[in-house]
């Protein structure tokens, strides 16, 4: 058969074919397609360059998040190790960073607290199972309709969080046990202030010094680093008298941990799911922000399912190795952009990075002073509030500000879990008042434009004109606008042009409502009505009580003739 003839393949075999394609794509790491697509010797150098300085970065951060959450140092170097690999490797962004992250302290602080260590395994495994679901069931593209102000709110109240809970290193406070709730720990702080550690204090300024002003010098060394090396050379060989990592969890392991569990009960489990889910969603969150961030920096497009995959495949692995929950970071992800990397083998180079630093370094990262990582957590937390974003939210209308503050008291007061919840459920009723507020039924005294303007409307014929959604947070206003009409008239046309979607609520109203005034006689012509709006409709029994026609026009003139009214439009 020569090629004039073949056949073309049937219309419904093709678009099949390319769903099947858009599926596969959707769920392919870029590590995969940037290796099929190629890969210069140039590119793959910076790369490497551009992972070795982000695993450099990267390790007092892992180090500090893991100390802040309430588990031993090298679980931040484990979970930074591991799931900073899979994320890189498995995930649907160029150049995502993935590990431990400041957002994830206070949840984690928690679950240690009220379960263990082997709670906190078995919420970062659930919560690994969820975002892999997450991803699979495509809830990517859903998760950007999560309400600006509440991110911004549990964000900046994350921060005071993370910079409350340093203050005991930074000072070098006497305390025991320092309470987990923000206000007693505060209070315990005052109580305490006399024992403040002048030397730990001066550590932790001089941590910030360095770390916020290094970078004006030179930016060849990170300024955590540099704080880092320069604050514990100085109090080991000044003997000076100050905490270390090594008084207080003693050796950092420098070989590989092997994977342990401990079974938990039915119950213990059950009352882990909601933690995990905490996890879970705020996981997926940070991960697809950061990954969003660095398609401004870099102009490409992530795939957010396949992310989701990726980050939730991770947090399995890093619980079953012993680390703590991982995501996306967005200031290492910012760096690594920086510094050339454009593929995911710099965010694996950072893994290899790290893991050489753990199996070599490890006796020496145990000296590094607890003050000095307070200061950089500190400076964690001051980025990470991004007050700017703060005070443009609360200059918004009152509804934006209603999230807000309602979200940032509730993290900092009381737990990130209730806020979160509480939030969304107050975003979604505050959404569903403003689009209430701004659906509207009026009189139309006169219909049409400048050159056909329909004026000298017959008596008992009234035009009503509906703008907005006649949605279930509507329906009642549509149904007392109708109900108070003090006229009896004969014809009543609605104007569905403005309403670009109706719920069954609305559905059930309006169907009310045209009952009400066909038994008492009226007329009543449905027109204007989008596609989609006669698509619902024509699914109720309401086409036994109105005539539909989208023509205003043939609407009126009917209206007239069965007025017998006459004359000219």
């Amino acid at each position: 058969m020569s090629a004039q003839t073949m056949p073309l393949p049937h219309y419904g075999t093709m678009k099949k074919y390319y769903e099947r394609m858009k599926i596969s794509k959707e769920f392919t790491p870029k590590l995969f397609t940037i290796l099929k697509e190629g890969l210069t010797r140039e590119q793959l150098q910076t790369d490497i360059l551009a992972g070795v300085i982000v695993g450099i970065v990267a390790l007092p951060l892992a180090i500090a998040f893991a100390i802040a959450s309430g588990v031993s140092p090298e679980k931040g170097l484990i979970t930074a190790i591991f799931a900073g690999f899979i994320i890189s490797a498995l995930g649907g962004s160029r150049v995502q960073i993935g590990g431990p992250t400041g957002a994830f302290i206070i949840i984690v602080f928690g679950i240690v607290q009220q379960y263990g260590i082997e709670g906190l395994t078995f919420a970062t495994l659930i919560a690994g199972f969820m975002m892999m679901a997450m991803g699979f069931l495509r809830f990517g593209s859903l998760l950007k309709y999560i309400p600006h102000p509440l991110i911004v709110g549990f964000t900046s109240g994350i921060a005071v969080i993370i910079f409350s809970t340093q203050i005991r290193d930074f000072l070098g406070l006497s305390i025991e046990k320092t309470p987990p709730e923000f206000i007693e720990k505060w209070i315990a702080y005052a109580e305490h202030i006399q024992s403040i550690n002048f030397t730990a204090c001066g550590i932790g300024l001089a941590t910030i010094l360095i770390t916020l002003f290094l970078p004006k010098v030179t930016t060849k060394v990170p300024g955590s680093l540099a704080a880092i090396i320069i604050c514990t050379l100085a109090v080991q060989w000044l003997h000076l008298p100050v905490d270390t990592i090594e008084t207080k969890f003693g050796e950092i392991p420098n070989t590989l941990p092997r994977p342990q569990f401990s079974l938990l009960s039915f119950e213990q489990i059950k009352s882990l799911l909601s933690p995990a889910f905490a996890i879970a969603l705020l996981g997926s969150i940070e991960s697809l922000l950061s990954a969003v961030v660095a398609d401004g920096m870099i102009g490409g497009k992530h795939r957010s399912n396949m992310e989701l995959v990726a980050q939730g495949f991770a947090n399995i692995v890093s619980a079953v190795v012993g680390g703590i929950p991982a995501t996306g970071a967005i200031a290492r992800t910012a760096t690594n952009v920086k510094n050339g990397g454009r593929t995911p083998i710099a965010g694996m180079v950072h893994a290899i990075v790290l893991l050489m630093i753990m199996l070599i370094a490890a006796p020496l990262a145990k000296l590094i002073p607890l003050a000095c990582l307070a200061g950089i957590l500190i400076i964690v937390a001051y980025n990470m509030s991004e007050w700017h974003l703060f005070k443009s939210v609360y200059k918004g209308n009152l509804y934006d500000r209603v999230v807000l503050l309602t979200v940032f008291v509730l993290t900092v007061v009381f737990d990130l879990i209730i806020a979160i919840e509480i939030g969304m459920v107050l975003s979604a009723f505050l959404f569903i008042k403003r689009m209430s507020d701004i659906t509207q039924v009026q009189v139309i005294e006169t219909q049409g434009d400048q050159e056909n303007i329909i004026t000298n409307l017959p008596k008992g014929l009234m035009i009503y004109e509906i703008t907005g959604a006649l949605f279930f947070g509507a329906a009642q206003k549509f149904h007392e606008a109708l109900k108070q009409t003090n006229q009896k008239p004969q014809v009543i046309i609605l104007n569905f042009k403005n309403v670009p979607l109706i719920d069954a609520t609305g559905l059930y109203q309006l169907e009310e409502t045209m009952k009400r005034f066909h038994k008492q006689g009226t007329l009543i012509y449905l027109t204007e009505f989008s596609p989609t709006v006669e698509a619902e409709i024509v699914k109720t029994a309401i086409s036994q009580f109105a005539i539909l026609n989208p023509d205003l026009v043939f609407c009126i003139h009917a209206a007239k003739e069965k007025l017998n009214v006459e004359g000219r439009l």
